[in-house]
């Protein structure tokens, strides 16, 4: 059998000038994909990992790149920017006083939204606490519920969150539901058409469906875990709506954090909603009448606890979330706690990190011991030797995968939300964090981060590690890491 397959295999490359055929048709099919990437003007690095990945898949890359290559989508930003038409918006008023200097400036210029305060804000541990917070919030509803979800799944928890939300639907509370094609794309019609049936509305963010001669937004999600209830309430962080994250039913749920939050913020956060609902659907605003997106007695109030909202994604070239975390970086003095799932650092966050603790800082780093993606485990793991050399400690959260995404600077700044520290987060997906400026809100996450890495294993520079079950493993998955 061996030698009748290479009897094939030298009589088909007998076959006159097929060397010059194959490597014409190759080089056909090379040099305008290398065409089509090098424009996009990436990072160097992201363009090369693209090329190479590519070029050994003659002719299909360009099915590949077309579905999830890296896109700069102007229309999509001429979409959004008219969604905002008519929108109820902040007048720019950061000023530059103490309280507006550097990272709130920057925070408003990259996302538009100014710095804000919140009268209460509240750390949620945990899927079983978020979802008994947010069902008594939904409960309490009297003119609105908005929700805006990554995953919703029809599991238990979903289809307890979907009842609470049908039942304040019939009783004449407006309620909207967003949910991502992808991420949610496992949630059966017949489980929204309860909602539906007493007068709620569901939409589909980016939906898959094939369109001729369109790039479909195949990569670009919206990561987004919205709720605002009232234009009073508001609950954003990490937590999806999902039976994996309740601790109360699976032992293995995801550790996670959560907010919810009242006062003038809630504003900020109804209007990301607002945004999203009418660039998915195509309504306007006059569809929201009947609707009070901001509550009469929350709107203008000030509160103590300084907040501002950031917000990411494609639509933006600034990667503000990524630059906002940097820049926290930079800015501190005496520590830096990171907490994220997915660990793949780009070169300016790396370099923050690194600096900060060979400039004798105070940096750790919380990661899962194991992720739900191997590859993307073992491309964080390519990092530490540079984090460990650098002075940085480094954690490995487990058995339960560390699912939390926060922000510790010195003693009084926090940045909460749902981005991870990696490429997709700071570029293909539609994104939302908090930064608070307090000291109380950056105490509470501090008690709660020493705890989280006094249950967390140390990562200690090792010399003889495996070269085939680590470190080469390791390499190749860093390789992947711009297009992680």
């Amino acid at each position: 059998m061996l030698q009748t397959l290479n009897d094939l295999w030298a009589a088909f490359w007998s076959i006159p000038h097929l060397k010059a055929w194959v490597t014409g048709a190759w080089l056909l099919y090379l040099v305008p994909l290398c065409a089509w990437i090098i424009l996009q003007k990436r990072e160097p690095v992201a363009t090369l990992s693209w090329l190479l990945s590519l070029a050994m898949l003659p002719y299909i890359g360009y099915l590949v790149y077309f579905l999830l290559g890296p896109q700069k989508i102007k229309r999509q930003q001429l979409r959004r920017s008219r969604s905002r038409e008519g929108l109820d918006t902040y007048e720019v008023f950061c000023a530059t006083d103490t309280r507006c200097a550097e990272l709130p400036m920057l925070g408003q210029a990259v996302t538009g939204l100014p710095p804000s305060t919140a009268t209460s804000v509240q750390l949620l541990v945990d899927g079983c606490a978020t979802y008994l917070t947010l069902l008594d919030a939904i409960a309490g509803a009297r003119n609105h519920v908005h929700l805006e979800y990554y995953i919703f799944n029809g599991d238990r928890t979903g289809l307890r969150m979907l009842e609470a939300l049908a039942e304040r639907a019939r009783a004449g509370v407006k309620v909207r539901l967003l949910l991502d094609a992808v991420g949610s794309g496992r949630l059966k019609q017949r489980a929204l058409q309860s909602l539906v049936d007493a007068g709620g509305e569901y939409a589909w963010f980016h939906p898959t469906r094939f369109r001729p001669f369109t790039r479909p937004w195949l990569n670009l999600r919206t990561h987004r875990k919205i709720v605002v209830v009232d234009g009073a309430i508001a609950f954003t962080g990490g937590i999806n709506i999902t039976d994996e994250q309740d601790e109360s039913l699976r032992d293995d749920a995801y550790r996670d954090l959560h907010l919810r939050m009242e006062g003038e913020v809630v504003r900020s956060v109804q209007q990301v909603f607002v945004e999203d609902w009418v660039y998915a659907t195509g309504q306007q605003r006059k569809d929201f009448q009947g609707t009070r997106l901001w509550s009469a007695t929350e709107a203008n109030v000030q509160g103590g606890i300084v907040t501002q909202t950031l917000i990411s994604g494609p639509d933006s070239a600034w990667e503000p979330i990524h630059r906002m975390q940097v820049a926290a970086i930079h800015e501190a003095k005496r520590r830096v706690w990171l907490v994220t799932p997915y660990f793949v650092p780009g070169e300016a966050a790396r370099m923050a990190l690194t600096s900060a603790a060979l400039g004798g800082l105070d940096v750790r780093l919380v990661v899962p011991k194991i992720s739900d993606s191997r590859l993307v485990t073992l491309a964080a793991r390519s990092y530490f030797d540079e984090l460990l050399a650098a002075g940085v400690k480094v954690y490995e959260y487990g058995p339960r995968m560390m699912h939390s995404k926060a922000l510790l600077c010195d003693d009084e700044l926090a940045i909460i939300g749902s981005a991870n520290f990696d490429h997709r987060s700071f570029r293909l997906n539609f994104e939302i964090s908090m930064m608070f400026r307090d000291r109380g809100m950056a105490g509470t996450l501090a008690q709660l981060l020493e705890g989280e890495i006094a249950a967390s294993s140390q990562v200690h520079p090792q010399r003889h590690r495996s070269l085939w079950r680590h470190r080469l493993p390791e390499a190749m998955a860093r390789l992947m890491s711009p297009l992680l």
